[in-house]
């Protein structure tokens, strides 16, 4: 974890999207051919033996590692995206942010009870977004689901893991 690599290469831009935010952007880690193969590698690594058939990209920078790495798996891709974007009958779990509610939804085969899902996004700060794909995922009834982040803000007193069940698998490659 905290790959020297990936921290000289993390971006952070304060003030954005609005004051006293420190925004941590993945882009500058995507777009350095290293830094993306560290990535893929590492969890690889973590995730070779856990039987994974599913990886569920969360809009829209969760689509980059999902991809990459469910083709080192040998896994499928499911994308986890705002209501309106996906052309069949989907599946939708709405959720409480901030400033009022928020929904995503994803295709309704995507997931089957025999799969094994990794949920996959670029950054864990409140947990929001990512409990409801939990949310939504666990009404397919898989196997299994584990959760992934490249980034956890941990020290801005999110609690991001917070919004977790104590035994549900978190596994983040950064911490910050």
């Amino acid at each position: 974890m905290n790959n020297k690599t990936l921290m000289e290469n993390l971006r952070c831009i304060p003030d954005f999207p609005k004051k006293g935010i420190n925004f941590r952007d993945v882009t500058t880690l995507f777009k350095n051919p290293e830094c993306l193969r560290i990535m893929v590698d590492e969890l690889y690594e973590i995730y070779k033996d856990k039987g994974i058939t599913k990886i569920v990209g969360i809009e829209s920078r969760g689509f980059v590692i999902a991809s990459a790495l469910a083709v080192k798996l040998n896994a499928g891709v499911v994308l986890c995206r705002k209501p309106g974007k996906l052309p069949a009958e989907t599946v939708q779990e709405s959720y409480t942010k901030e400033y009022g509610t928020d929904t995503i939804e994803i295709h309704k085969d995507a997931i089957s009870p025999d799969d094994v899902v990794l949920l996959h996004d670029d950054l864990l700060a409140t947990g929001g977004t990512m409990r409801a794909a939990y949310n939504l995922v666990k009404k397919f009834h898989p196997k299994n689901i584990y959760v992934n982040f490249i980034i956890e803000i941990s020290d801005e007193g999110l609690h991001g893991r917070d919004n977790f069940d104590k035994d549900t698998e978190i596994t983040t490659l950064i911490k910050v």
